[in-house]
């Protein structure tokens, strides 16, 4: 099976040494994404903002591997304050529908830029 990089001008483009996603066949391996504005690479300020832009973020690269966050089998939530898990909970119910991704979440002393919340998943197409 080949593997294919998938990018788009959407989401933010990689500050490092990976790919925006990668698919594998009927599955898509997404990077993690955090609360950077496709626009500016700038960060947005606040729990909440960086919760939205996240989950943006991941839906554009959703797209652009040919799904939608409707085919997310799995994400993994890294937040620096599981104080914001709750807020996690709430906004991410406005992004998803049931059956909903199963889910992993884990509190980490920091993420890059700064950043409150990340988000990695797995989409199963097809």
């Amino acid at each position: 099976m080949s593997k294919q990089a998938v990018h788009t001008p959407s989401a933010p483009q990689a500050i490092g040494t990976y790919s925006q996603a990668v698919r594998c066949g009927d599955t898509v391996y997404l990077a993690g994404q955090i609360g950077l504005d496709p626009a500016t690479m700038q960060m947005v300020e606040g729990i909440d903002a960086q919760i939205h832009r996240v989950f943006s973020n991941l839906q554009a690269v959703a797209v652009a591997a040919g799904g939608s966050l409707d085919d997310f089998a799995k994400v993994n939530v890294y937040l620096t304050d599981l104080k914001h898990f709750a807020r996690v909970n709430e906004i991410m119910a406005t992004y998803f529908h049931e059956p909903y991704p199963a889910r992993a979440a884990l509190g980490v002393a920091s993420l890059p830029r700064d950043a409150l919340v990340e988000v990695d998943a797995v989409m199963h197409l097809g």
